[in-house]
């Protein structure tokens, strides 16, 4: 019984809960892709990946260990990530030639391959690309890390990101970071403005917000300007949830009620 019990924890902790908040109230919350066939993509993350598929009402969530993805349905063909605000968005991975020969085995392509370090961009279903970076020091498969920004400004998004979410302000490498619990959201400076994220195969990125619907009156109270305001969802479980875009064109939705979930 005790055996069953280790077992039982052990397996709940590779599907991680999101991480606590930070002073402002947010974390990392999910990455919401637009796919001609859903299954597709759904079938690559439950298989390769690992995750847990669960629901908010009639909402189906992917749950990965530090963040949800979301799939849903295209009402036509979709642009894929490359080209748009958000490029790419990565996971850390314990061991990147196992998730190597799974993805490959699914049928994805792959680019940026580094044979030293190990690190790899996997191209999914609608050319969302993925990013796979190693770290043996992890104690489950993998786990989320990043959400990366093309921008012309990279000083400009970073302070965005801080000023409105509470992120704090560091680097990766060249990249400079927004960390934010569960997570980072970097920026890599191109020479002109991308193409927002809205009706592409990654439409959105979301953060989980505590006490959501203050923290958009906060944000209203300063001149933000949201393209969806707060409301509530009784047919998506009770979640609560808020839309505006970042400078960049950057879709951001802000939920309550996916932690714990």
């Amino acid at each position: 019984m005790r055996l069953a019990l280790i077992l039982a924890a052990s397996a709940a902790s590779l599907c991680a809960q999101l991480a606590p908040p930070n002073d402002a109230g947010v974390s990392i919350g999910h990455i919401h892709l637009m796919s001609a066939d859903p299954e597709a993509q759904k079938k690559i993350f439950v298989g390769a990946l690992g995750a847990e598929v669960t629901h908010s009402g009639s909402l189906e969530l992917l749950r990965l260990p530090g963040v949800f993805m979301i799939v849903g349905k295209a009402r036509g063909p979709v642009e894929g990530s490359e080209g748009s605000a958000v490029p790419h968005f990565g996971f850390l991975v314990k061991d990147p030639r196992a998730m190597h020969a799974k993805l490959a085995a699914a049928g994805l392509t792959f680019s940026g391959e580094n044979a030293t370090t190990g690190q790899f961009m996997a191209h999914f279903p609608d050319n969302v690309v993925i990013e796979f970076t190693p770290d043996a020091s992890l104690d489950m498969p993998l786990k989320f890390h990043h959400i990366h920004i093309g921008t012309p400004d990279m000083e400009k998004g970073r302070a965005w990101y801080v000023k409105t979410f509470g992120a704090r302000s560091g680097s990766r490498g060249a990249f400079l970071s927004a960390f934010i619990p569960g997570g980072e959201v970097d920026f890599r400076k191109t020479d002109a403005a991308q193409a927002p994220t809205k009706g592409r195969a990654l439409d959105h990125i979301g953060f989980e917000v505590k006490g959501l619907e203050a923290f958009c009156k906060k944000l209203e109270a300063e001149g933000y300007k949201f393209e969806i305001p707060y409301r509530e969802m009784p047919q998506l479980g009770g979640l609560k949830l808020a839309f505006l875009v970042d400078p960049d064109g950057v879709r951001i939705e802000l939920t309550e009620g996916l932690a714990g979930r």
